[in-house]
């Protein structure tokens, strides 16, 4: 989903240190959306020097040392495959992102969020994938120590452990703000192609 906020850099981002390498797998896709895997153009070019990595795209800069000139690369490839794991960590970053970044509670996407115990801890309730969903501050402070139904919400979603597929799909509503051209090829592969 591209959106009117997505900034296209063309030639580069003019120094080398804003030159972040994108990070595919062997597979030729994103080892994450959101957040974006990418490495700084000294690690990328470490990579590329230990031969972990295949150069699938460069910017227009290079960088010199006393003996070699060297241009930077924008994306790259692991040359082994990474295998993705199976089970999501239990973090605040990726229990928004399974809430897509939304208050469960009156719907509104937020950027101050915070999390909330669908079962209060005071009852009882766990911390939790089932039982912890994302709120806005005013939600949170209406519902406090009540159940749901006691402060008169409904969730807009009932709770669960995510898949990584699931986070993986909804970090792609998420474009980054700023992506080089080289990138686009790499990230939205789902984007129906115009005639």
């Amino acid at each position: 989903m591209l959106d009117n906020n997505l900034k296209i850099i063309s030639d580069s981002f003019n120094k080398p240190k804003k030159c972040p390498a994108l990070i595919l797998n062997a597979d030729y896709r994103p080892l994450s959306y959101f957040p974006l895997s990418l490495w700084s153009w000294q690690e990328a070019i470490k990579a590329v020097y230990l031969e972990r990595v295949d150069v699938v795209a460069e910017y227009d800069e290079v960088v010199h040392s006393a003996s070699l000139t060297l241009t930077i690369p924008s994306v790259i490839a692991l040359k082994s495959f990474v295998i993705p794991s199976k089970r999501v960590p239990f973090t605040r970053f990726n229990l928004f992102l399974r809430d897509e970044f939304t208050c469960q509670y009156c719907g509104k996407e937020k950027k101050e969020l915070t999390f909330d115990h669908v079962i209060p801890r005071s009852k009882g309730g766990k911390t939790r994938w089932d039982n912890v969903v994302a709120a806005c501050q005013i939600c949170n402070l209406k519902k406090a120590a009540k159940s749901t139904g006691q402060a008169g919400f409904r969730l807009h979603k009932v709770p669960s452990r995510p898949s990584p597929e699931i986070l993986l799909n909804n970090g792609k509503k998420f474009p980054p703000r700023n992506m080089h051209q080289t990138w686009i090829d790499f990230l939205y592969w789902e984007v129906e192609l115009e005639e």
